[in-house]
Order: structure tokens, then C-alpha cells, then sequence
């Protein structure tokens, strides 16, 4: 078995050795602040307005409705903050199962009494119940944002944003969707697509940690989340994280180039390691809907609640093996997954995130699903 197997790429990612070479000139040579107006600064700004350009034309909108943002978890906030301020939304239909950038968000606006929340219903798979969603939309007049995720990081379940764009559409609802997981590994058509706000984050596509992008539709105005300057067309103050947003376009392109083969590679890996494991640990199962609308990069795990499988993680570890109970954005003790209590109740299974890149190959794949057999 290799020295250290990587399967928590749902976490991070490597970075991509052709982003780094991008980046690089502006760490070195090109290093001019970008509101500058000599030509150090002209250049910064060229390779800022060039990345946004970039990154529009693969999603399909217009470059004035890209925002460059420290990451996934700025660029909700910054969405769910001003549909609520700015945008006049007074309540949340959101989910359990939301990541925490979005959960604590909605819970926090909650307590202040900015908003009133509420959880749309889940089927026993941990799909996003459609017909509870269009029933609360349709009780109420009530100005309302809906926040609900393109793909779950944890389980892997994939919602029709098309389809919740158009409920939301047909009540007058906002929809910003937690895209976190799906830019960079699945095609968007955001000009066609109804959603008001989603989000994208650099290291979960083999780019540059600490940067991340906000796209709000044509037509929208927010007031900037950080107070400052003017960068960003007056939507984000502080100096641009210039070398950040090359790599994170860079990471872009390439992940959009190969993306075909791509999602055929890692699909392959996934499907080996559910029949690897069905195989070899009898009592296995698995979370969500990972052989139907699932993220091709995550596989959640079912394990038996034992003495032994309680200590999977640990031990995995101590084999060089890095996998995840959930989210890898969760510090301090762990608290378990607030998604596996959301659809499964504090049911007598352990969970194990298996999440694959096309970094990882059938060789490491088998080694794990033989190390989780001997071990559980």
C-alpha cells in the first residue's frame, strides 16, 4: 500500500501543478496592487478583469455578475446577508442538511429576529422534498429567500436547482444555491438557469485555497458584506487576492477541459469501492443516493456501530489513509454529522466519507476497501 492514500478531496484538494505555474509571475514579478494606476497596477488589474472573463464564459453569465471572494463560505454569507438587508427577504426556507456556512447563517439571522426560518422536508434518502417546498412557498405572501445546496458535501445528493429555481420563480422567491461542490465538476448554464446567487470555492477543484467567487444575477444590487474600498465594483472592500483569482480561473479552465473524462475516471473509482466494500464487509450500506443523483465524488459509508468501527477514522489515519466522518469545515471535538442526524436519526451506524479526485487510482482504492475490511 502506498505511504499516504488522499480520499478527503471533498475536503481539498491538491493543487494542480499547471494553476501554480499560473500563479506564480504574480507572486514574483507581477506583483502590483491592482487599484494602482501605473502600469504594475494596470497589469494586476488586466489579469483580474481576464480570470473574471474567464470564469463568466464557462458558467455561461456576463463577467459584471462574478464577485472574487475569500471562498465558499464569504460568498454565501454575502448572498444570504443581503437578500435579507438588501433585498427585503423577511423569511428562510432552507434545509437541515445545509454546510454550516449556510445553516449558522439562516439560524443566526433567526436569533436576531431579522427573519423567520423554516426546513423544507426530506424523503428517507436525503433528497430535498420538491412538493413541501412549493407547499410552503405557497402559504405565504411573505418576501422569502430560498437557500438550498446544488450537491450535499457529505452525502453526495445532487438537487435539480433547475427545478427549485422554477418553484421559486413561480412564488417570487430569491434562490441562492451552495454550489460549493458542483463549480468546477459539473457543467453550468447560469444565463438559463433560474437561481438568483451561487457560490464556488477554488480548492475543492484543484486551485488555490482562500479564494472562491459570488455570481448574482443581472439586475440585483447588494451592499458590500466587508466595508472598505471600492474593489471589486464596490461589492467587496480589501486589496484583491491577486494571485488567488488567476489560479482559481486557471483551475477553472482546466477542470472544464477535462471534464468528461474526468467524471468517467472518478465515477469508476466510486463504483469499485461500493462493490469492493459490499464485497468484503458484509453489513455495509451506504448514505444518501450514491447509484442515482449523486455527486460522482463522494461516497458516504454505513458502517455497524462497533467498538472498532467507532475507531475507523483513527485508525485509518494511523495507515495513512485520510478520509472523513463529514465535513472537514467542522473544528474542536466531533460533534458527529448534523446531515446523517437530519435523514437518519441517531440511528447504530458510524459514517466514513470517501471523496475521490483524478488524482487517485483502482490500486489505492483497492488497498483502502481491503484496510476498511480488516478493520471493521
Amino acid at each position: 500500500m502506498p505511504d499516504r492514500i488522499y480520499l478527503d478531496n471533498a475536503a481539498t484538494t491538491a493543487l494542480e501543478p499547471a494553476v501554480l505555474e499560473a500563479m506564480m509571475p504574480y507572486l514574483t514579478k507581477q506583483f502590483g496592487n491592482p487599484s494602482s494606476i501605473y502600469s504594475y497596477g494596470r497589469e494586476s488589474r488586466l489579469a483580474i478583469e481576464t480570470a473574471r472573463k474567464s470564469v463568466a464564459r464557462i458558467l455561461q453569465t456576463r463577467p459584471a455578475s462574478i464577485f472574487f471572494t475569500s471562498g465558499g463560505t464569504e460568498s454565501s454569507n454575502t448572498a444570504i446577508y443581503g437578500a435579507v438587508r438588501d433585498l427585503g427577504c423577511t423569511r428562510i426556507i432552507s434545509s437541515a442538511i445545509e454546510h454550516h456556512a449556510t445553516l449558522h447563517t439562516v439560524e443566526h439571522l433567526q436569533r436576531r429576529g431579522e427573519a423567520t426560518l423554516e426546513y423544507v422536508g426530506l424523503h428517507p434518502d436525503g433528497h430535498i422534498d420538491l412538493s413541501d417546498l412549493e407547499r410552503r412557498l405557497a402559504a405565504s405572501e411573505e418576501k422569502t429567500l430560498v437557500t438550498l445546496m446544488h450537491a450535499n458535501n457529505e452525502v453526495g445528493n445532487l438537487t435539480d436547482i433547475r427545478a427549485v429555481g422554477s418553484v421559486c420563480r413561480r412564488y417570487g422567491a430569491l434562490f441562492h444555491s451552495d454550489t460549493v461542490q458542483t463549480v468546477g465538476h459539473f457543467p453550468f448554464e447560469l444565463q438559463e438557469t433560474p437561481v438568483d446567487f451561487i457560490t464556488g470555492s477554488g480548492h475543492k477543484f484543484h486551485g488555490p485555497k482562500g479564494t472562491g467567487i459570488l455570481y448574482v444575477r443581472e439586475g440585483i444590487a447588494l451592499s458590500p458584506f466587508i466595508q472598505g474600498g471600492g474593489q471589486e465594483r464596490n461589492m467587496r472592500a480589501g486589496t484583491e487576492n491577486l494571485y488567488g483569482i488567476v489560479g482559481f480561473a486557471r483551475a477553472l479552465e482546466i477542470a472544464t477541459e477535462g471534464y468528461a473524462k474526468d467524471r468517467s475516471y472518478i465515477s469508476g473509482l466510486k463504483e469499485q469501492m461500493m462493490e469492493g466494500l459490499r464485497q468484503s464487509v458484509p453489513e455495509v450500506a451506504f448514505h444518501g443516493d450514491p447509484a442515482g443523483e449523486s455527486l460522482y465524488t463522494v461516497l458516504n459509508v454505513s458502517l455497524p456501530r462497533t467498538e472498532r468501527s467507532e475507531m475507523i477514522l483513527y485508525n485509518l489515519d494511523m495507515a495513512g489513509i485520510c478520509v472523513s466522518g463529514g465535513s472537514a469545515c467542522t473544528s474542536g471535538a466531533h460533534q458527529g454529522s448534523h446531515v446523517i442526524r437530519a435523514i437518519y436519526g441517531e440511528g447504530p451506524r458510524v459514517a466514513v466519507r470517501f471523496s475521490f479526485s483524478r488524482l487517485n487510482t483502482s490500486e489505492e482504492v483497492h488497498a483502502v476497501v481491503q484496510k476498511v475490511a480488516a478493520l471493521v
